[in-house]
């Protein structure tokens, strides 16, 4: 038989032929599954048997509903946190919960459809699900958070629950990205839906990006973005903080397998971590959050 026989009859074969090759293959030869799991597909006497004392538990965090200018949906951080979800799910031992889609975001209330919490609140929800989760064993938690102005939250959030002993370690995205953003990055500054988010969702999620509604935007400054040239704040009438016509999907690529490292990282230095450790109030990153708030800034 020649190779071009050989090809037509793998192609008219299809699907069945993948079945009954793998059939044959002993189930120790097979592609691992995922090694960590969802809680929202478990049974509650199923979870009762995972949620253990030695159990990590991962939160991720990722806005629903907040404005990443004319080029990215809504719905980008949420997008975001559940291709992260899923890497995670594919090379931790953890429990993932459910994605908690909003949180404290001031930095863009003036565009419609943004939604923020109160800072109180968006604490206050990583406070109580932890707690509630922690009733059954788990100690050690993780949000996997994928914004900036929400260390703000998540910082008290660790203190308060490092008194019950309970130990939250979180993302700091801006510090796991930024050595590589250095190497690729060539926009003059920017963190918001700009080059380096722009790079990430062509690479985890391309059909949510329109390429010929990218722009630049860029006036350096500090405090939340303002659609009203002359308001206080940074000037930026498309909602954009940067330059997202210098996006590239392998730009993307770099960031987001550094960030998915850093992530896999955090997470077994938290496994790690003696329950003592639940005294410190870092969150588990080298510092607490910036200055701003994780408003906007003219830093790169």
């Amino acid at each position: 038989m020649t190779k071009l026989q050989r090809l037509s009859l793998l192609a008219a074969c299809g699907p069945w032929l993948v079945f009954l090759v793998l059939a044959a293959v002993p189930s120790g030869a097979r592609p691992a599954g995922p090694r960590g799991v969802l809680l929202e597909q478990l049974t509650w006497q199923q979870a009762e048997k995972l949620l253990t004392p030695d159990t990590v538990v991962v939160i991720p965090l990722g806005a629903q509903a907040k404005e990443h200018g004319p080029h990215l949906p809504l719905a980008n951080d949420w997008n975001m946190a559940e291709y992260l979800k899923q890497r995670v799910l594919q090379d931790a031992n953890v429990v993932i919960a459910p994605t908690v889609n909003y949180s404290f975001y001031p930095a863009f209330v003036e565009y419609p459809g943004s939604t923020s919490l109160r800072l109180e609140t968006a604490r206050d929800m990583i406070v109580d699900i932890c707690r509630g989760l922690a009733r059954f064993g788990p100690r050690r938690f993780y949000v996997l958070n994928t914004g900036v102005s929400t260390l703000r939250a998540l910082q008290p959030a660790a203190e308060l629950l490092a008194a019950d002993g309970i130990l939250l370690h979180y993302t700091h995205l801006l510090q796991a990205t930024a050595a590589v953003e250095k190497e690729v990055a060539r926009q003059e500054g920017g963190t918001h839906a700009d080059e380096i988010e722009t790079s990430i969702m062509l690479y985890i999620a391309p059909k949510t990006v329109d390429m010929s509604k990218a722009v630049k935007d860029y006036h350096p400054g500090k405090g939340p973005l303002t659609r009203t040239p002359k308001d206080a704040g940074v000037y930026s009438a498309s909602g954009v903080f940067g330059d997202a016509t210098l996006a590239t999907r392998a730009k993307g690529q770099r960031v987001v397998e550094t960030l998915v490292s850093t992530l896999l990282s955090d997470i077994e230095t938290l496994r790690r971590a003696p329950m003592a450790a639940a005294g410190a109030t870092d969150g588990g990153v080298p510092s607490g959050p910036p200055p701003d708030g994780g408003m906007p800034s003219s830093k790169p």
